[in-house]
């Protein structure tokens, strides 16, 4: 049974409370060791849902000297970023045809309306020049759209190749692309029969993942700074759960939250002075404070007997969405944090948990429950309207993309959590399966800056 007395009915519906001397939270973990090279190569994202009418879109192979690895061949990196997004119909071209009328024709003849060309030229020491151009061939007219020049070591080539899909994303869609962010989530292994449990951050795409911290107590609820350079989370290191930040760069971390009972569902203002989080401090069950980070001064926000957790920002600042049992069964609630009026905003299913506000603030993503089935649902504000994104029955832990196009979050059909990602119409499904462990919480970085 849950904090609310309701049987737990499958492994991925561990979203809300549980107890811990009397209520443990349930705001579940990241957790894992860090995966070998060879591992993270396997981090490959698998389209298994595209849209209908995909812009047509060829990638010429970047002509070089060099020879680079898999990882690091932007062209191959590109292509993947611009499919996996599910937006485009790619066609892939070893070489350019060598006169205009015959370039003009071949991409008239297979459809396409745009071409993406590269160069990279070595200038010694490891570093590379390196030139992209996004041309557009629509009704046989030729118009740059795009042309930029950089300058990238070995080691930075896979990190430019984002930039640029960002680059073609943007000018294509008119979105801001999301290929250079990062994503948080923990890894659960086995070894010797304990469980390792460690916080990972890594590239969108699954590569070049790095453990924070690495626990033999589960670590749970990671939340991204605004400012993409710190990440709080709950550990049970010190066996009773404790709110941490910590710092991504240099691994420097500190307590912030060590009150009797329950410390959990950390979140971070949109100033990053403040952390919503949820405390047992006072009440027998948790409440909604928020803590000023520079003077760790509280202020209590929800009141009463029931459970409250999950809270989440508008991007405003004014309001906080939480999960409560206040109405019998967990569902979102909203309140101002001026006018301290509290409303209920999900309906539809009797089980909404895990919310929050899309970038834009017009619409949330919740784990919505129906028919005992667990799913990924979006709702409009303006209408109240909830869409389920995907379907599997066994998803958890949503988290936007910073553009709002998209939804990462956790399935686990079988034995393995595994990260998906679904657009906000349900249209696009993807998922990145993990060789080893289970993967659970994953939460999608801001945009960062470069």
């Amino acid at each position: 049974m849950n904090a609310l007395g309701l049987a737990k009915p499958c492994a991925t519906a561990k979203k809300f409370t549980k107890k811990i001397i009397g209520i443990l939270f349930n705001i579940i973990s990241l957790s894992s060791l860090a995966l070998s090279q060879n591992a993270l190569a396997a981090l490959n994202l698998e389209l298994t849902q595209g849209v209908a009418n995909q812009l047509p879109i060829a990638i010429v192979a970047f002509t070089t000297t060099e020879s680079f690895p898999p990882e690091n061949d932007m062209t191959s990196v590109i292509q993947s970023d611009l499919n996996h997004s599910g937006q485009f119909k790619i066609t892939r071209v070893k070489k350019i045809p060598q006169s205009d009328k015959t370039a003009m024709a071949y991409w008239r003849t297979h459809h396409i309306d745009d071409v993406i060309f590269g160069k990279i030229t070595p200038i010694g020491q490891e570093k590379y020049h390196v030139h992209v151009d996004l041309m557009q061939v629509a009704q046989g007219r030729k118009q740059i759209l795009a042309q930029r020049e950089f300058t990238a070591n070995h080691s930075q080539l896979r990190t430019l190749a984002h930039h640029v899909s960002d680059l073609v994303y943007e000018k294509l869609t008119g979105v801001k692309g999301v290929f250079s962010t990062r994503i948080a989530y923990v890894l659960v292994k086995r070894e010797n029969n304990h469980r390792i449990y460690s916080l990972q951050v890594a590239d969108m795409d699954g590569y070049n993942a790095k453990p924070l911290l690495t626990s033999t107590q589960p670590i749970m609820s990671p939340a991204w700074s605004h400012d993409g350079k710190r990440i709080a989370y709950v550990s049970f290191e010190k066996i009773m759960p404790r709110i941490y930040i910590q710092t991504i760069a240099n691994g420097q971390r500190q307590c912030v939250s060590d009150y009797p009972g329950i410390n959990g569902a950390p979140a971070w203002s949109p100033d990053d002075k403040i952390l919503a989080l949820a405390l047992s401090k006072n009440s027998a069950t948790p409440k909604i404070y928020l803590m000023d980070l520079a003077s760790k001064n509280l202020r209590q926000v929800t009141f009463g007997f029931s459970i409250d957790t999950e809270p989440t920002w508008s991007a405003n600042g004014r309001f906080l969405l939480f999960t409560s049992d206040r109405g019998g069964g967990p569902q979102i609630y909203q309140v101002n944090l001026h006018s301290k009026r509290l409303q209920r905003i999900t309906f539809e299913g009797s089980y909404n948990a895990r919310a929050s506000f899309s970038p834009d603030g017009k619409m949330i993503v919740v784990l919505n429950r129906e028919q005992g089935m667990y799913n990924i649902a979006v709702q409009d504000l303006d209408d109240d309207t909830l869409l389920n994104v995907t379907h599997s029955g066994f998803d958890a832990s949503p988290s936007f993309a910073p553009n709002g196009q998209m939804v990462l979050y956790e399935s686990k059909p079988n034995t393995q959590g595994m990260l998906g990602m679904a657009s906000i119409d349900g249209r696009i499904n993807c998922r990145l399966p993990t060789p080893e462990g289970d993967v659970q919480d994953p939460v999608w970085s801001p945009f960062l800056s470069s």
